[in-house]
């Protein structure tokens, strides 16, 4: 299929607006300014992302209420933001992979008076086809990425919207724009969390509450490292497609409060993601990848 130039040039044209367009003011309360009292909740928070998410927060002055299923690996990281940034952190394990886990959270954050930012970012990916995957591996992922965001968000918002201020913000992924094959789960249950947190928005819409939408690409975390990636050798993707977690969370991080739902992180996964969005377009380059994902089992996600 030949793409015209007129396409190229639009889409060229449409980046480059969507790259410059202004900022809108952040509000008061996501300001990097000290805020006794202010609390965050991040999920997932043992590692990777999670944990940076907890050491930029902390430097934001939040304490914290850090959420995973290590609980050993939650006091290590909570005894040392009280000794650096001076904080309280308290540590909840829990699984949230299943209802147990995820109504224990909830109860915990309708006990929090003074909740303003919660970061629902615990996940993990699987790979293969889906006729030979575990159901049982497959409904917890789907449980952990919908089920519990959605359930964490919905006890959240009332002492938000109450307080007139929050923030929500949903873990996602570039994987949410391209539903390849050898890991459709994965890729649908991201996209929920875009459309989710795209829907919840409009609902609050001037109450103060903000909801975002994070969409990183290749970020370098652990989330490789386990027993569903086996095999999989990250020098198989060029270095130019990893991120650093401080980089992913920093932008989120600047960009909660600005009016703006989906965030993408780095001006390459910016721009791939607006050629995606783009049609026939990204349809080409979804059908070009699917034939690649095809070709290469080992070949993984973001």
């Amino acid at each position: 299929m030949k793409i015209s130039p007129t396409l190229l040039t639009g889409a060229g044209i449409a980046a480059a607006v969507w790259l410059l367009r202004p900022r809108a003011p952040f509000p008061p309360w996501a300001r990097p300014e000290q805020r006794g009292g202010a609390q965050a909740l991040i999920t997932g928070a043992s590692a990777g992302m999670g944990t940076e998410f907890a050491r930029q927060l902390a430097g934001r002055g939040y304490n914290l209420v850090l959420v995973a299923r290590r609980a050993e690996r939650l006091e290590k990281l909570a005894a040392e933001l009280e000794a650096t940034y001076h904080i309280r952190a308290e540590v909840l394990a829990a699984d949230l992979s299943n209802d147990e886990g995820v109504r224990q959270v909830e109860e915990r954050i309708g006990q929090l008076a003074q909740l303003e930012v919660l970061v629902n970012n615990a996940g993990f990916g699987t790979g293969g086809s889906l006729a030979k995957a575990n159901p049982q591996r497959q409904q917890d992922m789907l449980y952990l990425h919908v089920m519990a965001a959605m359930r964490l968000t919905q006890a959240a918002l009332p002492g938000m919207q109450g307080r007139g201020r929050g923030g929500i913000i949903n873990v996602s992924s570039v994987a949410a724009f391209t539903p390849l094959p050898r890991n459709v789960n994965y890729h649908a249950s991201k996209a929920y969390l875009v459309a989710f947190s795209t829907g919840l928005q409009s609902e609050l819409n001037d109450s103060g509450v903000f909801v975002q939408a994070l969409c990183p690409g290749f970020t370098v975390t652990e989330f490789h490292s386990t027993d569903d990636f086996e095999g999989f050798d990250k020098r198989s993707s060029p270095a130019f497609l990893w991120m650093d977690a401080t980089d992913v969370v920093r932008e989120s991080l600047n960009e909660l409060g600005s009016g703006r739902v989906i965030v993408v992180p780095g001006l390459l996964y910016k721009t791939l993601v607006l050629f995606l969005r783009t049609p026939l377009l990204g349809d080409m380059m979804l059908r070009v990848a699917s034939q690649a994902r095809k070709a290469s089992p080992k070949l993984s996600k973001p």
